[in-house]
Parts: structure tokens; C-alpha cells; sequence
């Protein structure tokens, strides 16, 4: 076999398949974004920070014998989707995104779909909360920051100002258990959620814990991805990456 696979991770599913990758002895190189402080390294090797932009990540790309490259981001890491698209399309490199199913709303939920964060806030506002468990990440928050409402923070890296005036910060990363998010709701009255839609199970608890209790959702959309091919398992994203580097 000749030529390695890189992995655009930072996601249990990355992780994953560098770990399969490797038992199958293929040469792996995970690229985390760097934005979270004590990340959770795959096995292999690990590469940390940006590229430089599509024209770096083209010349990494050929200066590194890269023999595909699977896109295994965040569902809203968008920049970084777009890069790889582009750098993979102008050296020839064989392309796939590993991607998780989207979250869907089941019987008994009560969830209020929208497009970003500012539209997030108004739906806040709309809905009349008085107390609102954010979950959307540490990025962003500034489109909260004029809430009336008093805002949960659960973030896993401290996050930047402007927040919401009234708020308390968690700082607590997943696997979240559905034991721990009921208790997380009622300790702190939780009376709305906000969430973007990143799919999966590690996070999916506090769901099942807002549909139990009947408090509402918002919900944000997962952004739009460059046109390319896109399998939702790890398994068969590493059979895709073998077939690239014994090809």
C-alpha cells in the first residue's frame, strides 16, 4: 500500500476510523482545527491548527502523498468543508464525508427550526423563555447576548464575550447520560433548549430529556456542504479510504 489518508476531524466518528485505519495498516494523519483546549486525540498521527487557507491545504496536500482525504468535521465546521472541496478538486485527491445522520423531531417533541443564531435568539425571545439551557457551542453566543432570558452556557472551553446578561457557565463535554440531563433541566428550571443540529448519540440525551418534560426546542439547521460523496458510517468510510490507498 503507498500514499496516506488524512482525516479533517475532531469528531468521535474521526477518531474511529483512525483507528481502523490503522489496524488495517493504512498510514493516517488526523488534522484537528485546534479550537478546543484539551482535545481528544485518535491514535497516529496528529496534526493541530489550520492549513492556511485552500491554497495551503492543496500544497500539503501534494507535498505529503496524500492518497484521499475524508472530511469527518463538525456538521457546521463549514469553512474547513469548503477548503477541502476546493484543495481536493484542484490535486486530484479522492474525496469523502463522513458525516453523522441529522437529529429528527419523534412524537411528543416540540421543536422550532432555524437557520443560525441571531434567528435562534429571536425564536428565544418569541417563545417567552424565562430560563434557556444553550448548547450551541462557545462560538456564536455574542447573538445572545441582548436576551432578556437567563442563559444555561454548557460549553467545553471557557467562551468569549459579549454573553447573555443573566447567565451561568458549565463547562462539561459529552457523552451526556439521559439521568444526568433530566437532572440538569429541572436543578435549573430549564423552561427552553437551544441546540444545533450535530446529530448522534453522544448529545442526543438532552432531547429525550426536553421531550419528557415538554419543553421546547430550537433547533439550528446544519449549514449547507459542498456536492460530494457522503457516507454516515465509519465502516464504510474506511473500506472507501482502503480501496483509494491499495487502488
Amino acid at each position: 500500500m503507498s500514499g496516506r489518508v488524512l482525516i479533517l476531524g475532531g469528531t468521535a466518528e474521526a477518531r474511529a476510523l483512525a483507528a481502523e485505519l490503522q489496524g488495517a495498516g493504512i498510514a493516517v494523519v488526523s488534522s484537528l482545527a485546534g479550537r478546543v483546549a484539551r482535545p481528544r486525540l485518535p491514535v497516529g498521527e496528529v496534526r493541530i491548527g489550520g492549513f492556511g487557507g485552500t491554497e495551503g491545504l492543496a500544497t500539503w496536500l501534494r507535498e505529503h502523498a496524500v492518497a484521499a482525504v475524508v472530511d469527518a468535521t463538525h456538521p457546521f465546521a463549514q469553512r474547513i468543508s469548503a477548503s477541502a472541496a476546493t484543495a481536493a478538486a484542484a490535486t486530484g485527491t479522492p474525496l469523502l464525508r463522513l458525516e453523522r445522520p441529522g437529529w429528527t423531531a419523534g412524537s411528543g417533541d416540540h421543536w422550532t427550526w432555524v437557520d443560525d443564531l441571531d434567528e435562534a435568539a429571536r425564536a428565544v425571545n418569541a417563545a417567552a423563555a424565562r430560563r434557556v439551557l444553550v448548547t450551541s457551542g462557545r462560538q456564536g453566543l455574542a447573538a445572545f447576548a441582548a436576551l432578556d432570558a437567563w442563559c444555561l452556557i454548557r460549553c467545553v472551553d471557557p467562551p468569549d464575550a459579549p454573553l447573555p446578561r443573566a447567565h451561568q457557565v458549565v463547562l462539561d463535554r459529552g457523552p451526556y447520560t439521559l439521568a444526568g440531563e433530566r437532572a440538569l433541566l429541572r436543578e435549573h428550571e430549564v423552561d427552553l433548549l437551544v441546540t444545533k443540529d450535530s446529530g448522534g448519540d453522544h448529545t442526543a440525551p438532552k432531547l429525550q430529556a426536553a421531550r419528557e418534560a415538554g419543553i421546547e426546542v430550537v433547533v439550528v439547521r446544519r449549514p449547507p456542504r459542498p456536492v460530494t460523496s457522503t457516507v454516515a458510517d465509519v465502516a464504510r468510510a474506511a473500506a472507501w479510504a482502503v480501496a483509494q490507498v491499495s487502488g
